[in-house]
């Protein structure tokens, strides 16, 4: 089964989260590289973006690499959402999505993101306004609820698609859970016997064995990967290769992850340039040493040791030469446990 938005025709179930600070320009590269079913954008401030803050329009980077290429935005006010929503298509969006389910307090602190799941009347007219300034599908993604007393996500949803969303992707938690607890994929289940559109999982996915728990309890098209793609951006693709053969792309070998690892290094350096971009990969390299712990191929009294000298590195020449090393060295355990 294909997932549709509008005309687009994904390919695969299994998309990539948009996650700020994380799925920026190099890192959702690499994963459509990778054969994610979809990735989107940063949440892009909408006011912002219309003021050309430059943070604003990096994370908006992607048109002639990505396609489809998605641009997620937030914002309060229905006059920003529409003025954003036509910036984005002339930087080439495929696809807008909202945000209506960040829960960082300075995001909902200015009534943003999971904050207007408090007001759903206020939530459709920033719906409606970004639809009517779009030539594009509009998806919307969002929580269950503010918190277990209100939740609203299949009103949410309903409301969304009477006025043209395509697609939905929500998180199976409340805003007031945070990333706490465990995803509620069961009231997923909920939104998705509510509406016609597309209802995409999220929240929780970690490796096959919990994608296929996922998609059966909470009955949602496709499924979206967060947290659980920190250090291996080709996870999302990996996943789609196992639960459907041909759909997405085998998880490369450690020979390939080196490569990927290595460009990705090289990618954050050209758009954030050599100090800023190594402050920015220090946190994608962490990631990339504790997967290598969970996954057996480092010892994990030397998982310390690892990150600490992929972190304080500033001399970026080096940083790609320890990156080196470190999978030469997993290489070589490989070798010797054949």
């Amino acid at each position: 089964m294909s997932i549709t938005i509008g005309p687009i025709r994904l390919r695969n179930r299994v998309l990539l989260a948009p996650m700020s600070g994380v799925s920026d320009a190099p890192f959702r590269e690499l994963a459509h590289a990778c054969a994610a079913g979809l990735v989107v954008s940063e949440m892009v401030a909408s006011r912002e973006l219309v003021e050309q803050r430059r943070d604003m329009v990096r994370r908006s980077v992607g048109r002639g690499r990505i396609s489809p290429f998605a641009i997620q935005l937030a914002g309060r006010e229905a006059r920003w959402m529409a003025e954003g929503a036509r910036l984005a298509q002339d930087l080439g969006a495929d696809i807008i999505d909202i945000n209506m389910g960040c829960p960082a307090r300075q995001v909902t602190g200015g009534l943003s993101g999971s904050a207007l799941m408090r007001d759903l009347d206020h939530a459709q007219r920033l719906i409606e306004a970004t639809v009517a300034a779009s030539h594009v599908p509009v998806t919307l993604k969002m929580r269950l609820g503010w918190d277990a007393e209100s939740i609203n996500a299949p009103e949410l949803a309903q409301r969304a698609e009477a006025v043209g969303v395509q697609m939905v992707a929500v998180h199976g938690r409340t805003r007031s859970q945070f990333y706490g607890g465990r995803a509620d994929w069961r009231a997923i289940r909920l939104v998705k016997d509510r509406i016609g559109i597309p209802v995409i999982a999220n929240g929780d996915c970690v490796d096959i064995e919990s994608a296929s728990r996922m998609f059966a309890a909470s009955g949602a098209d496709g499924i979206m990967i967060g947290r659980g793609s920190y250090g291996r951006p080709w996870w999302p693709g990996a996943i789609a290769e196992t639960l459907a053969p041909g759909s997405g792309r085998r998880e490369p070998d450690l020979a390939e992850q080196s490569t990927l690892v290595l460009n990705h290094h090289q990618s954050i350096l050209a758009l954030y340039g050599h100090e800023l971009g190594n402050k920015v990969a220090r946190k994608h390299l962490s990631w990339l040493v504790e997967r290598k712990r969970e996954e057996g191929w480092i010892d994990p009294g030397e998982t310390a040791s690892w990150r600490a000298r992929l972190v304080s590195e500033t001399d970026n020449r080096r940083v790609a030469l320890l990156i080196q090393r470190l999978f030469f060295e997993l290489q070589d355990v490989r070798a010797k446990a054949a």
